[in-house]
């Protein structure tokens, strides 16, 4: 199979993973058992670790799960986002495009559950969710540092 062609298979596969990914993100925030029916009035927080300082005292209340799904769950369920989108598109390679990529898709998201109300606008998952994009970047700069090693090894014949 000719490089290109190589090349093209992986990008598509990638798309593919992606959309699946994004498919499960909208069930899970939007339509899934914990948000099965709308919120009666609108329910926001605003103050900044607000809800992960609650989350930390009241642990032992909420359940380990819960709290492990609010404090870490925000983090990871974005990190692929920030990981795959660099390798999607070469004008997401830039730190500050995906932070504002990461915190705009966020603050979307944030929205529309507000406004829908099958949810709650929450400061904490806007932080928590953009830092997860740049967790998930810098994974993608780590595996494309060794990526590059590797192939400049092949190339000197190591």
């Amino acid at each position: 199979m000719a490089a290109k062609q190589k090349s093209n298979w992986k990008k598509r596969l990638i798309w593919f993973i992606f959309w699946i990914y994004m498919g499960v993100m909208v069930y899970f925030l939007f339509i899934g058992e914990r948000y099965g029916s709308p919120y009666s009035e609108y329910h926001y927080n605003l103050v900044l670790f607000q809800e992960i300082r609650r989350f930390i005292v009241y642990r032992e209340h909420v359940g380990t799960v819960n709290f492990l799904v609010n404090v870490f769950g925000n983090i990871f369920a974005f990190s692929p986002f920030g990981m795959m989108l660099p390798i999607l598109s070469t004008h997401m390679r830039t730190w500050w495009k995906m932070l504002a990529l990461s915190f705009l898709v966020t603050m979307c998201i944030e929205c529309t559950q507000l406004v829908t109300r099958l949810g709650v606008f929450d400061v904490d998952d806007l932080f928590m969710n953009t830092l997860g994009g740049m967790i998930g970047y810098g994974l993608y700069c780590i595996f494309r540092k060794i990526d590059n090693r590797m192939k400049r090894g092949k190339k000197n014949g190591v």
